[in-house]
C-alpha cells in the first residue's frame, strides 16, 4: 500500500465532503491534520532506567521515528523524581509519516484491541482529540515475545480545526472508529 493514499484521500474526497457538510467557500477553510503526537509517560521509570531505553525503542519502531526521552522540569519529593530526570519518550509525526502512522492505526491496530467497541468522541475544545491507548501490543510492530511490561500511551491528533464538531468530523471522515 503506498504512503500517500490517506493524503490522497484527504484531497480528492475528505476536503469537498467537508465543505459540503459546513458551507465552506474555499479550500483552505478545510480542517487539515497538522500533526499526530506519540506520548508515553513513564512514572516507573524512576526506579528502573531500563524502562526508557525499553519504550523508546519500541516507540520508534511503532511511529517509524526516532522517539525523543522527556526530562521532568521540577523535583517532585512525593515521586521521588528530581529536575532533569528521564520521565517518558515521545514522537512528533508529520506530513507523509504521519499518513501513513494514521493508516496503520485504523486499519490494523485499533481493531487488535481486545472487545473493542469504538473510540471515546471527546474533543478538547479546540478541534484536536487524544486517544489513550492501555497496551502497546496492538502494533504489528511490536513482537510479543520481547515485552517485559505493558505500556500504554496516548496519541493526540492536533488538527487546525477552529471547533469540536469540525475535527470531529475531519477525524471520522479519516476512519477513526468512534463509538455511536
Amino acid at each position: 500500500m503506498n504512503t500517500a493514499s490517506l493524503k490522497q484521500e484527504y484531497k480528492e474526497r475528505i476536503v469537498p465532503q467537508l465543505m459540503k457538510e459546513f458551507g465552506y467557500t474555499t479550500v483552505m477553510q478545510c480542517p487539515k491534520l497538522q500533526k499526530i503526537v506519540l506520548n508515553q509517560g513513564l512514572g516507573e521509570a524512576v526506579q528502573d532506567k531500563k524502562i526508557i531505553e525499553v519504550a523508546q525503542a519500541e516507540m520508534t519502531q511503532i511511529a517509524g521515528q526516532k522517539a525523543v526521552t522527556t526530562l521532568s522540569k521540577k523535583d517532585i519529593s512525593n515521586f521521588k523524581v528530581r529536575k532533569k530526570m528521564p520521565i517518558g519518550v515521545c514522537v512528533t509525526l508529520r506530513g507523509d509519516r504521519m499518513y501513513e502512522f494514521l493508516e496503520r492505526l485504523v486499519r490494523v491496530a485499533l481493531p487488535r484491541i481486545r472487545d473493542f467497541k469504538g473510540i471515546n468522541n471527546k474533543m478538547d475544545g479546540r478541534g484536536n482529540y487524544t486517544l489513550g491507548i492501555t497496551e502497546q501490543i496492538i502494533f504489528p510492530e511490536i513482537n510479543i515475545d520481547n515485552i517485559q511490561k505493558l505500556l500504554g500511551m496516548n496519541i493526540t491528533f492536533v488538527t487546525t480545526a477552529k471547533t469540536d464538531e469540525e475535527g470531529f468530523a475531519l477525524l471520522r471522515e479519516f476512519g477513526l472508529p468512534f463509538k455511536k
